[in-house]
């Protein structure tokens, strides 16, 4: 068929050569014409029929990184030029993985694919291998834990990596869990208990993967596991040597609202259920064993041992699935928030921990009260359970997400999350005042829609439209916001404000990322194989990705996300066959299997589009 290929939305940069792909392009069997938009493409219709018709254009490829966002436009243009609109074909870079070290060749690939109506996720499979029945499962969060629970249920060897020193990541840290209001403890400490026992599963806490080896199917992978120096199995958890450390630090575990011993446990149903020394901050270890070590003598069992050394794990396993989660974005950057300037301006995971039972206020919602800090000799702001219950608390939506100088991206959750923050505030301090500052309301989920207006009827103050800043005016905290609904500026007085703060990939994703040879998107997030149609799947054969690490999403979604990737291994294992390297075929290889799908098809094989 006589075809067109029209690049939109894509630029020459450090992987893409678009002239040398556009000049490939038109040696391809069938291609007439072909044109390069640009990256700020404004098409008009009567041209491109024009175009159709004086070229008699019998198919039309749009390549281009998003080239749905264009076929609207040439599917007009092909009915008024009297073509055929199935004819429309999209040619899409970025959801192939036209990116990276083979970012070139992919893309005349996807092009070659798109030219003959062939889909690309057809033709290019690469060869299997056989199939090691281990897997190594990187990250320990609710994503982690359900794929390894998963994976060893069926009877397979799991080995679960995590670099703190408990599993159950930032789900442990949370109260509740919207829209149903369930204790998240309740749902996942079950499954971190079923871990710590599980048979099949070896666990290796307070550890990161170092080198990656091998082949799909046969990895050799190796863990450097930090010293506990504190023995897992003979510690009972007595408490009796954090009563004698002298060294107090922030506990990441309560977002650094309360102070934790050197000597500790990350939270009591931490599992495994044992405790450990912080290297950075023990005096002992700090001082090559010349100061304190008092909590030696201190604990009954004898199974603190202070000089002992980090260990190098080899492992040889067959799939790797990275649940690496996420972190929360560096709100202090913001500066019109006060986030560090006013002391009850909190970040979100900060006010899970205030709120949470377990917490240090015993999930009392209080402000912060002024103290003398005779180690600094300076006043500092501390949470008491014997704080003043805040009377007005503002949410502010959005906070770095869906802001190009930030995250360009939503961060999906914190909607829902700042929604049961408000449901809660009205729980526990029944006559406080609470508004909630949104842009837009992203009730997505089963049952969230209908949550967004029971916090309406529950007395919230919901206020459409940025909030500018937040400033204080004679020791009194002011939002400052707009009203688009009711077309103006909005000012209140607030005694806490509680800031959604978007999400960002985790720190160590750049260099598991360099390790395995997996591709992150521009965010930062590492890439799936296709979104559509491989969402759990890699680039790389038998490596797969399941909840945040992937990109923002709730928590059913990344259950159901480390589910399927569960599938994914347990079918490579049970077939024997594992999918090897997309990278290891050619763009010859492609272009060859291309084109005997086309000869047979005689050329209509499906539409892409």
């Amino acid at each position: 068929m006589r075809t067109g290929v029209f690049f939109c939305q894509v630029e020459n940069g450090k992987n893409l050569n678009v002239d040398a792909i556009a000049k490939y392009t038109a040696n391809l069997p069938g291609v007439e014409f072909v044109q390069i938009l640009g990256t700020a493409a404004r098409i008009e219709v009567n041209v491109l029929t024009d175009l159709i018709k004086m070229k008699s254009l019998e198919r039309v490829v749009i390549a281009g990184d998003m080239p749905g966002y264009f076929k609207p436009v040439f599917t007009k243009a092909m009915a008024l030029a009297g073509g055929n609109t199935d004819e429309i074909q999209l040619a899409s870079f970025k959801e192939r993985g036209a990116s990276g070290e083979f970012a070139q060749d992919r893309a005349k690939a996807v092009i070659a694919c798109a030219s003959m109506a062939v889909p690309f996720s057809l033709v290019a499979i690469p060869a299997g291998n056989p199939v090691n029945h281990s897997t190594l499962v990187i990250g320990a969060g609710i994503a982690g834990i359900q794929a390894a629970l998963e994976i060893a249920n069926a009877g397979k060897q799991v080995y679960l990596v995590e670099q703190t020193g408990t599993i159950g990541g930032h789900m442990a840290m949370f109260d509740k869990t919207f829209p149903t209001l369930d204790c998240a403890a309740c749902i996942l400490t079950p499954k971190m208990v079923s871990v710590g026992q599980h048979e099949m599963i070896h666990l290796l806490t307070n550890s990161n993967v170092t080198e990656v080896t091998g082949k799909p199917g046969s990895y050799r992978a190796k863990i450097h596991q930090r010293a506990r120096r504190i023995d897992v199995k003979s510690c009972v958890s007595c408490g009796l040597c954090v009563d004698v450390c002298p060294v107090k630090v922030e506990s990441e575990f309560d977002a650094k609202i309360s102070l934790r011993k050197a000597v500790y446990i990350p939270f009591p149903q931490a599992v495994p259920n044992a405790f450990l020394i912080d290297e950075k901050n023990c005096t002992y270890v700090l001082s090559g064993g010349k100061k304190c070590g008092v909590c030696v003598n201190k604990c009954p069992k004898e199974c603190i041992n202070l000089d002992e050394i980090d260990k190098i794990i080899d492992i040889e396993v067959g799939n790797i699935v990275l649940a690496t989660g996420y972190e929360l974005l560096d709100v202090g950057k913001i500066e019109q928030y006060g986030y560090g300037v006013y002391p009850d301006v909190l970040t979100s995971l900060e006010f899970e921990r205030l709120t949470n039972a377990s917490g240090f206020t015993g999930g009392k919602i209080v402000t912060k009260t002024k103290r003398f800090n005779k180690r600094t000799q300076q006043e500092e702001w501390f949470f008491s359970p014997d704080g003043v219950p805040p009377r007005n608390v503002a949410i502010i939506h959005c906070v770095g997400s869906r802001n190009k100088k930030y995250n360009a991206y939503c961060s999906r959750v914190c909607c829902m999350y700042s929604l049961k923050f408000a449901h809660l505030i009205k729980e526990k301090i029944p006559n406080a005042n609470c508004y909630e500052f949104y842009i837009d309301m992203r009730a997505f989920g089963k049952g969230y829609e209908e949550f967004a207006e029971r916090i309406k009827q529950e007395g919230t103050f919901v206020v459409r439209g940025h909030s500018a800043f937040v400033t204080m005016n004679n020791g009194q905290m002011v939002v400052r916001g707009e009203d688009i609904i009711n077309d103006k500026m909005v000012e209140f007085q607030v005694d806490m404000v509680i800031l959604a703060v978007g999400l960002i990939p985790a720190s160590g994703n750049e260099e598991l990322s360099r390790i395995l040879g997996i591709t992150r998107d521009s965010d930062g997030w590492f890439s799936e194989l296709d979104y559509n149609g491989s969402p759990t799947d890699t680039e790389k054969g038998c490596i797969y990705v399941a909840g945040m690490c992937q990109g923002p999403k709730d928590i059913p979604d990344t259950v159901a996300q480390a589910a399927a990737v569960a599938a994914g291994v347990l079918r490579t294992i049970t077939s024997g066959k594992g999918v090897g390297h997309l990278s290891s075929l050619s763009l010859n290889e492609i272009e060859t299997r291309a084109k005997n799908i086309h000869t047979l098809s005689g050329g209509h094989y499906v539409n892409q589009s």
